[in-house]
């Protein structure tokens, strides 16, 4: 948890068409809740990557979605407040906040909640990260900002420590912390061919 890094990011929010002409308009983001959000409750974006957070909404409109026409628009975010899983501090937090959830489960004779074994609904991550926000919270810190990097997908080439959708995921959760909405250029969503 700091305030340690850059003072505002670029993130994209994979959306649909008329949600985003909405959100350009300045109609404010709605966050999410799903017991399975890998960050928690929030808006989520894609940090620094329009082009995945367009897959993603392509990817979401092939599924029981309310995502039919796939768009993706940008927000200036300050990070405030933010639990950056990026460092040792936060990951020490996360930790220590799963084990005071997993003896509150035990107490109550209750099983943990379970990531999939795809590792694509986190019902364990969101309860942990949940739990440490309410820790926060009832000491007087509220988060503004967390922010993740997340392997996923398969690897780019036989024996690559790199995946194709590795990405760093932020979730919102004080939404004065989005600074402004942008259209992203066409430009900014072709993919890279190499010159011939």
């Amino acid at each position: 948890m700091h305030r340690l890094s850059a003072s505002f990011v670029l993130g994209y929010h994979g959306c649909d068409a008329t949600v985003a002409e909405k959100l350009l308009a300045g109609e404010r983001f709605l966050p999410s809740s799903n017991d399975y959000d890998w960050l928690g409750p929030g808006v989520y974006f894609w940090e620094a990557n329009p082009q995945r957070g367009l897959d993603f909404a392509i990817e979401a409109s092939r599924r029981a979605s309310s995502i039919r026409q796939p768009a993706v628009v940008g927000a200036v975010i300050e990070l405030g407040l933010c639990l950056d899983m990026t460092t040792r501090k936060a990951l020490e937090m996360v930790r220590e906040a799963y084990v005071t959830l997993k003896a509150s489960f035990d107490t109550a004779g209750r099983p943990l909640p379970r990531n999939s074994a795809d590792f694509l609904r986190r019902n364990l991550d969101c309860a942990v990260v949940q739990r440490l926000h309410s820790i926060l919270d009832d000491a007087g810190e509220r988060l503004d900002t967390v922010r993740g990097v997340f392997i996923e997908g398969s690897p780019i080439y036989p024996n690559s420590g790199f995946n194709e959708k590795t990405h760093t995921q932020i979730a919102v959760r004080n939404l004065a912390c989005i600074k402004g909405v942008f259209r992203v250029p066409e430009n900014q969503l072709q993919r890279w061919t190499p010159a011939a």
